[in-house]
Protein backbone atom coordinates (compact mmCIF):
# COMPACT_ATOMS: atom_id res chain seq x y z
CA UNK A 1 0.00 0.00 0.00
CA UNK A 2 0.98 3.74 -0.64
CA UNK A 3 2.73 5.23 2.51
CA UNK A 4 0.39 8.85 2.92
CA UNK A 5 3.95 9.91 4.47
CA UNK A 6 5.92 9.18 1.61
CA UNK A 7 3.81 10.65 -0.56
CA UNK A 8 3.81 13.92 1.51
CA UNK A 9 7.29 14.13 1.31
CA UNK A 10 7.51 13.46 -2.48
CA UNK A 11 5.36 16.81 -2.80
CA UNK A 12 7.01 18.81 -0.02
CA UNK A 13 10.16 17.76 -1.54
CA UNK A 14 9.54 18.64 -5.17
CA UNK A 15 7.64 21.87 -4.35
CA UNK A 16 10.77 23.30 -2.90
CA UNK A 17 12.87 21.87 -5.99
CA UNK A 18 10.32 23.67 -7.94
CA UNK A 19 10.48 27.04 -5.99
CA UNK A 20 14.23 26.84 -6.04
CA UNK A 21 14.92 26.28 -9.54
CA UNK A 22 12.77 24.21 -11.41
CA UNK A 23 14.54 23.67 -14.91
CA UNK A 24 18.00 22.60 -13.09
CA UNK A 25 15.79 19.82 -10.90
CA UNK A 26 13.96 18.56 -13.84
CA UNK A 27 16.89 18.77 -16.41
CA UNK A 28 19.99 19.11 -13.98
CA UNK A 29 21.42 20.72 -17.07
CA UNK A 30 22.35 24.27 -15.91
CA UNK A 31 21.65 26.50 -13.04
CA UNK A 32 19.19 29.23 -14.04
CA UNK A 33 18.35 28.64 -17.26
CA UNK A 34 15.80 30.85 -19.78
CA UNK A 35 12.70 29.10 -20.97
CA UNK A 36 14.22 28.88 -24.41
CA UNK A 37 17.23 26.63 -23.16
CA UNK A 38 14.94 24.53 -20.76
CA UNK A 39 12.63 23.26 -23.12
CA UNK A 40 15.47 22.86 -25.96
CA UNK A 41 17.11 20.03 -23.46
CA UNK A 42 14.01 18.51 -23.94
CA UNK A 43 13.77 18.16 -27.71
CA UNK A 44 16.43 14.99 -28.02
CA UNK A 45 14.39 12.99 -25.71
CA UNK A 46 11.00 14.21 -27.38
CA UNK A 47 12.68 12.68 -30.51
CA UNK A 48 13.68 9.31 -29.34
CA UNK A 49 10.02 9.11 -27.27
CA UNK A 50 8.25 9.56 -31.07
CA UNK A 51 10.19 6.90 -32.12
CA UNK A 52 7.88 4.72 -30.53
CA UNK A 53 4.56 5.71 -31.85
CA UNK A 54 4.72 3.95 -35.05
CA UNK A 55 3.68 1.06 -32.54
CA UNK A 56 0.65 2.91 -32.15
CA UNK A 57 -2.89 2.17 -33.75
CA UNK A 58 -4.32 5.72 -33.15
CA UNK A 59 -2.78 8.83 -31.97
CA UNK A 60 -6.38 10.15 -29.99
CA UNK A 61 -4.30 10.89 -26.62
CA UNK A 62 -1.19 10.06 -24.29
CA UNK A 63 -0.49 10.92 -20.71
CA UNK A 64 2.94 11.81 -19.83
CA UNK A 65 3.62 10.40 -15.84
CA UNK A 66 5.79 13.12 -13.71
CA UNK A 67 5.35 16.01 -16.54
CA UNK A 68 7.09 18.39 -14.13
CA UNK A 69 6.84 22.11 -16.16
CA UNK A 70 5.84 20.42 -19.32
CA UNK A 71 9.45 20.21 -20.89
CA UNK A 72 8.53 16.90 -23.11
CA UNK A 73 4.44 17.32 -23.29
CA UNK A 74 5.26 20.59 -25.56
CA UNK A 75 7.17 18.85 -28.22
CA UNK A 76 5.18 15.71 -28.04
CA UNK A 77 1.58 17.28 -28.21
CA UNK A 78 2.03 17.70 -31.87
CA UNK A 79 1.67 14.19 -32.45
CA UNK A 80 -1.70 13.93 -30.52
CA UNK A 81 -4.77 15.04 -30.41
CA UNK A 82 -4.62 15.77 -26.76
CA UNK A 83 -1.91 15.05 -23.99
CA UNK A 84 -2.01 15.43 -20.52
CA UNK A 85 0.36 15.32 -17.95
CA UNK A 86 0.39 14.64 -14.26
CA UNK A 87 2.81 15.64 -11.20
CA UNK A 88 2.85 15.08 -7.81
CA UNK A 89 4.31 18.52 -7.39
CA UNK A 90 1.32 21.45 -7.66
CA UNK A 91 3.88 24.20 -8.13
CA UNK A 92 5.34 22.27 -10.91
CA UNK A 93 1.59 21.88 -12.34
CA UNK A 94 1.18 26.09 -11.63
CA UNK A 95 4.30 26.13 -13.76
CA UNK A 96 3.00 24.01 -15.96
CA UNK A 97 -0.09 25.55 -16.92
CA UNK A 98 1.76 28.68 -17.43
CA UNK A 99 4.11 26.75 -19.55
CA UNK A 100 1.91 25.30 -21.98
CA UNK A 101 -0.61 28.27 -21.86
CA UNK A 102 -0.07 28.66 -25.97
CA UNK A 103 -0.35 24.60 -26.28
CA UNK A 104 -4.07 23.99 -26.10
CA UNK A 105 -4.30 20.66 -26.29
CA UNK A 106 -2.00 19.73 -23.39
CA UNK A 107 -3.16 19.55 -19.89
CA UNK A 108 -1.25 19.36 -16.63
CA UNK A 109 -3.20 17.83 -13.49
CA UNK A 110 -1.81 17.63 -9.64
CA UNK A 111 -2.43 14.45 -8.63
CA UNK A 112 -1.48 11.66 -5.84
CA UNK A 113 1.70 10.98 -6.66
CA UNK A 114 0.99 7.26 -6.83
CA UNK A 115 -2.20 7.01 -9.00
CA UNK A 116 -3.81 7.67 -11.95
CA UNK A 117 -7.31 8.11 -10.77
CA UNK A 118 -8.02 11.05 -12.89
CA UNK A 119 -8.44 9.37 -15.66
CA UNK A 120 -11.07 6.25 -16.82
CA UNK A 121 -9.93 3.19 -18.44
CA UNK A 122 -8.79 2.56 -21.57
CA UNK A 123 -8.19 6.24 -22.33
CA UNK A 124 -4.52 6.75 -23.73
CA UNK A 125 -2.76 5.03 -27.10
CA UNK A 126 0.65 6.00 -25.09
CA UNK A 127 1.99 6.44 -21.90
CA UNK A 128 5.55 7.44 -20.92
CA UNK A 129 7.97 8.77 -18.50
CA UNK A 130 11.52 9.85 -18.17
CA UNK A 131 13.40 10.77 -15.02
CA UNK A 132 10.47 10.64 -12.55
CA UNK A 133 10.67 7.04 -11.78
CA UNK A 134 14.75 7.11 -10.37
CA UNK A 135 13.31 10.16 -7.92
CA UNK A 136 10.25 7.84 -6.28
CA UNK A 137 11.85 6.28 -2.59
CA UNK A 138 8.75 3.68 -2.58
CA UNK A 139 8.81 0.12 -4.44
CA UNK A 140 5.03 0.10 -4.27
CA UNK A 141 4.56 3.41 -6.02
CA UNK A 142 6.59 2.57 -8.73
CA UNK A 143 4.83 -0.41 -9.44
CA UNK A 144 1.04 1.43 -8.70
CA UNK A 145 2.24 3.76 -11.39
CA UNK A 146 2.61 1.10 -13.53
CA UNK A 147 -0.28 -0.70 -12.81
CA UNK A 148 -2.36 2.36 -13.09
CA UNK A 149 -0.75 2.94 -16.87
CA UNK A 150 -1.73 -0.45 -17.81
CA UNK A 151 -5.36 0.42 -16.71
CA UNK A 152 -5.27 3.53 -18.91
CA UNK A 153 -3.68 2.03 -22.07
CA UNK A 154 -6.00 1.06 -24.61
CA UNK A 155 -5.72 -2.33 -25.88
CA UNK A 156 -3.19 -2.13 -28.42
CA UNK A 157 -1.86 0.99 -26.53
CA UNK A 158 2.31 1.77 -25.97
CA UNK A 159 3.93 2.31 -22.40
CA UNK A 160 7.42 3.58 -22.90
CA UNK A 161 9.28 4.54 -19.87
CA UNK A 162 12.52 5.25 -18.10
CA UNK A 163 13.37 3.84 -14.25
CA UNK A 164 16.66 3.39 -12.16
CA UNK A 165 18.09 -0.11 -13.20
CA UNK A 166 21.74 0.94 -11.13
CA UNK A 167 22.39 -2.61 -8.96
CA UNK A 168 20.53 -1.91 -5.20
CA UNK A 169 22.03 -0.61 -2.42
CA UNK A 170 21.34 -0.90 1.37
CA UNK A 171 21.18 2.12 2.27
CA UNK A 172 17.54 4.32 2.40
CA UNK A 173 15.99 5.77 -0.89
CA UNK A 174 15.09 9.66 -0.74
CA UNK A 175 13.19 11.73 -3.21
CA UNK A 176 16.36 12.36 -5.24
CA UNK A 177 18.18 9.09 -5.21
CA UNK A 178 14.92 7.13 -5.35
CA UNK A 179 14.38 3.14 -5.32
CA UNK A 180 16.42 0.83 -8.11
CA UNK A 181 13.88 -1.83 -10.12
CA UNK A 182 16.14 -5.13 -11.37
CA UNK A 183 15.34 -6.08 -14.64
CA UNK A 184 13.87 -9.46 -13.53
CA UNK A 185 11.41 -7.24 -11.15
CA UNK A 186 9.96 -5.58 -14.94
CA UNK A 187 10.00 -8.88 -16.78
CA UNK A 188 8.07 -10.00 -14.37
CA UNK A 189 5.78 -7.76 -13.97
CA UNK A 190 5.09 -7.80 -17.51
CA UNK A 191 4.20 -11.48 -17.82
CA UNK A 192 1.98 -11.00 -14.50
CA UNK A 193 -0.04 -7.88 -15.96
CA UNK A 194 -0.43 -9.75 -19.35
CA UNK A 195 1.43 -6.82 -21.44
CA UNK A 196 3.87 -7.47 -24.28
CA UNK A 197 7.60 -6.44 -23.62
CA UNK A 198 8.71 -5.20 -26.12
CA UNK A 199 12.23 -3.29 -25.19
CA UNK A 200 14.20 -3.97 -22.14
CA UNK A 201 17.12 -1.49 -22.42
CA UNK A 202 20.44 -0.06 -20.72
CA UNK A 203 19.60 -2.34 -17.66
CA UNK A 204 22.29 -2.13 -14.74
CA UNK A 205 21.83 1.16 -15.44
CA UNK A 206 20.01 4.99 -14.25
CA UNK A 207 18.61 5.29 -17.33
CA UNK A 208 16.88 1.79 -18.16
CA UNK A 209 14.32 1.96 -20.63
CA UNK A 210 11.16 -0.21 -20.69
CA UNK A 211 8.21 -0.82 -23.78
CA UNK A 212 5.16 -2.68 -22.75
CA UNK A 213 1.85 -2.70 -25.07
CA UNK A 214 -1.40 -3.73 -23.67
CA UNK A 215 -2.60 -6.64 -25.24
CA UNK A 216 -5.73 -6.84 -27.22
CA UNK A 217 -8.40 -8.92 -28.22
CA UNK A 218 -6.04 -11.33 -30.47
CA UNK A 219 -3.54 -10.53 -32.35
CA UNK A 220 -3.21 -11.04 -36.52
CA UNK A 221 -1.70 -15.26 -37.32
CA UNK A 222 1.97 -15.56 -38.01
CA UNK A 223 2.91 -16.42 -41.55
CA UNK A 224 5.98 -18.59 -42.30
CA UNK A 225 8.93 -16.92 -40.51
CA UNK A 226 12.01 -16.57 -42.04
CA UNK A 227 15.64 -14.70 -40.77
CA UNK A 228 16.41 -12.69 -43.78
CA UNK A 229 19.30 -11.27 -42.14
CA UNK A 230 21.44 -10.91 -39.01
CA UNK A 231 24.02 -7.88 -38.38
CA UNK A 232 26.01 -6.23 -35.72
CA UNK A 233 23.33 -4.41 -33.73
CA UNK A 234 25.45 -1.36 -32.93
CA UNK A 235 27.23 -0.88 -36.15
CA UNK A 236 25.05 -2.61 -39.09
CA UNK A 237 28.20 -4.44 -39.69
CA UNK A 238 27.76 -8.57 -40.89
CA UNK A 239 30.06 -9.19 -37.91
CA UNK A 240 29.88 -8.89 -34.31
CA UNK A 241 32.93 -9.27 -31.55
CA UNK A 242 32.32 -12.86 -28.69
CA UNK A 243 32.71 -10.28 -26.15
CA UNK A 244 32.49 -6.69 -24.67
CA UNK A 245 30.09 -3.66 -25.32
CA UNK A 246 30.05 -4.40 -29.08
CA UNK A 247 28.98 -8.28 -28.94
CA UNK A 248 25.27 -7.63 -29.80
CA UNK A 249 23.18 -8.95 -32.58
CA UNK A 250 20.02 -7.49 -34.82
CA UNK A 251 18.30 -10.59 -36.50
CA UNK A 252 15.88 -9.53 -39.32
CA UNK A 253 13.03 -11.67 -39.24
CA UNK A 254 10.10 -12.15 -41.73
CA UNK A 255 7.03 -13.32 -40.98
CA UNK A 256 7.10 -12.90 -37.03
CA UNK A 257 4.53 -13.21 -34.91
CA UNK A 258 2.90 -10.06 -33.80
CA UNK A 259 2.38 -11.16 -30.12
CA UNK A 260 6.41 -11.74 -29.65
CA UNK A 261 7.57 -10.76 -26.47
CA UNK A 262 10.93 -10.75 -24.87
CA UNK A 263 9.41 -13.30 -22.16
CA UNK A 264 7.97 -15.69 -24.81
CA UNK A 265 10.84 -14.78 -27.22
CA UNK A 266 14.40 -17.08 -27.25
CA UNK A 267 17.44 -16.46 -29.54
CA UNK A 268 20.78 -19.04 -28.81
CA UNK A 269 24.16 -18.40 -30.34
CA UNK A 270 25.90 -21.66 -31.42
CA UNK A 271 23.29 -23.02 -28.50
CA UNK A 272 23.87 -20.84 -26.01
CA UNK A 273 21.09 -18.91 -24.83
CA UNK A 274 21.63 -14.52 -25.57
CA UNK A 275 19.70 -11.96 -24.23
CA UNK A 276 16.95 -10.21 -25.89
CA UNK A 277 16.84 -6.48 -25.45
CA UNK A 278 14.76 -5.13 -28.37
CA UNK A 279 11.57 -6.24 -30.72
CA UNK A 280 10.63 -3.72 -33.53
CA UNK A 281 7.77 -3.23 -35.72
CA UNK A 282 7.45 -4.72 -39.26
CA UNK A 283 8.45 -2.31 -41.95
CA UNK A 284 6.38 -2.02 -45.13
CA UNK A 285 8.53 -5.07 -46.46
CA UNK A 286 6.82 -7.03 -43.12
CA UNK A 287 10.60 -7.84 -42.04
CA UNK A 288 10.84 -6.95 -38.20
CA UNK A 289 14.21 -6.40 -35.81
CA UNK A 290 14.92 -8.13 -33.53
CA UNK A 291 18.16 -7.59 -31.14
CA UNK A 292 20.14 -9.32 -28.49
CA UNK A 293 23.13 -9.29 -26.20
CA UNK A 294 25.51 -11.99 -27.11
CA UNK A 295 26.15 -14.97 -24.62
CA UNK A 296 29.44 -15.16 -22.60
CA UNK A 297 32.02 -18.31 -23.56
CA UNK A 298 30.57 -18.11 -27.47
CA UNK A 299 33.36 -19.49 -29.83
CA UNK A 300 34.54 -17.33 -32.64
CA UNK A 301 33.63 -18.18 -36.62
CA UNK A 302 30.22 -18.99 -37.87
CA UNK A 303 28.11 -19.78 -35.54
CA UNK A 304 24.42 -20.43 -35.83
CA UNK A 305 21.46 -18.23 -34.38
CA UNK A 306 17.90 -20.08 -33.44
CA UNK A 307 15.00 -18.02 -33.02
CA UNK A 308 12.46 -20.12 -30.92
CA UNK A 309 9.09 -18.49 -29.74
CA UNK A 310 7.03 -20.23 -26.69
CA UNK A 311 9.30 -22.55 -26.06
CA UNK A 312 9.33 -23.93 -30.43
CA UNK A 313 12.05 -22.69 -33.08
CA UNK A 314 9.87 -20.48 -35.26
CA UNK A 315 11.99 -20.90 -38.56
CA UNK A 316 15.44 -22.72 -39.85
CA UNK A 317 18.38 -20.98 -38.48
CA UNK A 318 20.66 -18.64 -39.76
CA UNK A 319 24.71 -18.13 -39.30
CA UNK A 320 26.96 -14.80 -38.14
CA UNK A 321 30.39 -14.36 -38.14
CA UNK A 322 31.70 -14.11 -34.77
CA UNK A 323 35.09 -12.52 -34.23
CA UNK A 324 37.58 -12.24 -31.21
CA UNK A 325 36.87 -9.42 -29.05
CA UNK A 326 39.48 -6.13 -29.23
CA UNK A 327 41.48 -5.20 -26.30
CA UNK A 328 39.19 -2.50 -23.85
CA UNK A 329 40.45 0.72 -25.21
CA UNK A 330 39.68 3.68 -22.69
CA UNK A 331 38.19 7.13 -24.17
CA UNK A 332 37.05 9.67 -23.07
CA UNK A 333 33.61 10.60 -24.18
CA UNK A 334 32.89 14.15 -21.91
CA UNK A 335 34.27 16.52 -19.96
CA UNK A 336 31.71 18.60 -18.68
CA UNK A 337 31.64 21.36 -15.39
CA UNK A 338 30.36 19.05 -12.74
CA UNK A 339 27.04 20.92 -11.78
CA UNK A 340 26.30 22.74 -14.74
CA UNK A 341 26.35 19.71 -17.60
CA UNK A 342 25.00 22.42 -19.94
CA UNK A 343 28.57 24.28 -19.47
CA UNK A 344 30.67 21.93 -21.37
CA UNK A 345 33.92 22.33 -20.65
CA UNK A 346 34.22 25.78 -19.17
CA UNK A 347 34.07 24.99 -15.56
CA UNK A 348 31.69 27.43 -13.15
CA UNK A 349 31.49 25.56 -10.10
CA UNK A 350 35.06 24.80 -9.44
CA UNK A 351 34.27 20.70 -10.51
CA UNK A 352 34.79 18.65 -13.55
CA UNK A 353 32.96 15.77 -14.37
CA UNK A 354 34.88 13.31 -16.75
CA UNK A 355 33.28 10.40 -18.55
CA UNK A 356 35.20 7.57 -19.93
CA UNK A 357 34.14 4.01 -21.79
CA UNK A 358 35.48 0.67 -22.07
CA UNK A 359 37.07 1.65 -18.67
CA UNK A 360 38.13 -1.71 -16.74
CA UNK A 361 40.24 -0.30 -13.95
CA UNK A 362 38.46 2.93 -12.83
CA UNK A 363 40.77 2.47 -9.65
CA UNK A 364 44.12 3.80 -11.85
CA UNK A 365 42.19 7.21 -13.03
CA UNK A 366 44.49 10.00 -11.97
CA UNK A 367 44.06 13.38 -13.27
CA UNK A 368 46.05 16.76 -13.29
CA UNK A 369 45.16 20.29 -14.19
CA UNK A 370 48.12 22.54 -15.55
CA UNK A 371 50.37 19.51 -13.56
CA UNK A 372 48.51 19.69 -10.40
CA UNK A 373 47.02 16.73 -8.81
CA UNK A 374 42.88 17.18 -8.70
CA UNK A 375 41.17 16.58 -6.13
CA UNK A 376 38.52 14.66 -4.31
CA UNK A 377 38.65 12.17 -7.22
CA UNK A 378 35.20 9.59 -6.84
CA UNK A 379 34.12 7.06 -9.32
CA UNK A 380 30.81 6.05 -10.32
CA UNK A 381 29.96 2.95 -12.58
CA UNK A 382 27.00 4.96 -15.02
CA UNK A 383 26.81 1.50 -17.29
CA UNK A 384 28.56 -1.55 -16.59
CA UNK A 385 28.22 -3.17 -19.65
CA UNK A 386 29.57 -0.52 -21.60
CA UNK A 387 31.83 -0.29 -19.15
CA UNK A 388 31.17 3.56 -18.58
CA UNK A 389 32.31 5.49 -16.06
CA UNK A 390 32.09 9.24 -14.71
CA UNK A 391 34.38 10.62 -12.58
CA UNK A 392 34.33 13.89 -10.83
CA UNK A 393 37.29 15.68 -9.45
CA UNK A 394 37.58 19.69 -7.58
CA UNK A 395 40.00 21.42 -9.65
CA UNK A 396 43.44 22.72 -7.51
CA UNK A 397 43.66 25.43 -4.75
CA UNK A 398 45.54 27.03 -7.00
CA UNK A 399 43.80 27.04 -10.12
CA UNK A 400 42.36 30.39 -11.08
CA UNK A 401 40.25 31.89 -14.32
CA UNK A 402 41.25 31.23 -17.70
CA UNK A 403 42.20 28.07 -19.87
CA UNK A 404 44.19 25.13 -18.16
CA UNK A 405 44.62 21.90 -19.25
CA UNK A 406 43.35 18.13 -17.68
CA UNK A 407 45.31 15.65 -18.30
CA UNK A 408 43.84 12.14 -17.62
CA UNK A 409 45.88 9.14 -16.80
CA UNK A 410 44.76 5.18 -16.12
CA UNK A 411 47.86 3.37 -14.61
CA UNK A 412 50.33 4.06 -17.54
CA UNK A 413 48.04 4.75 -20.44
CA UNK A 414 48.27 8.86 -20.81
CA UNK A 415 45.51 10.00 -22.69
CA UNK A 416 45.24 13.13 -24.96
CA UNK A 417 44.83 16.33 -22.82
CA UNK A 418 41.82 18.54 -22.40
CA UNK A 419 41.18 22.46 -22.82
CA UNK A 420 38.89 23.15 -20.20
CA UNK A 421 38.05 27.02 -19.15
CA UNK A 422 37.49 28.54 -15.62
CA UNK A 423 35.40 31.16 -15.07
Amino acid sequence: MDDPKVLARMRADWNDRAGEDAYYYVAFGRRDQDDEEFFATGSEMAAALALELKRLGGRDAALEIGCGPGRLMRPMSRHFTEIHGVDVSDEMIRLARQRLAGTPNAHPHHTSGSDLSLFPDAKFDFVYSYAVFQHIPSRDVVFNYLQEARRVLKPGGILRCQLNGLPPHARQYDTWSGVRITPQELTTFARDNDLQLLALEQIWTQYMWITCRKRGDGAAPAGPARIRNISNALTGEAVAPAAGPMAAISLWVEGLPADCSLNDTGITADGLPCRLTYIGEPEADGVAQVNAFLPEGLRTGLVPVALAWRGQPLCPPAWVRIMPAGPAVPRITTVTDGVNLLSGNRIVTGSVKVTMIEVTHPGEFHATVDGVDALEIDSFCADPIGRRYEFNFRLPEAIRSGPHEVRIALGHRMLAPLPIEVA
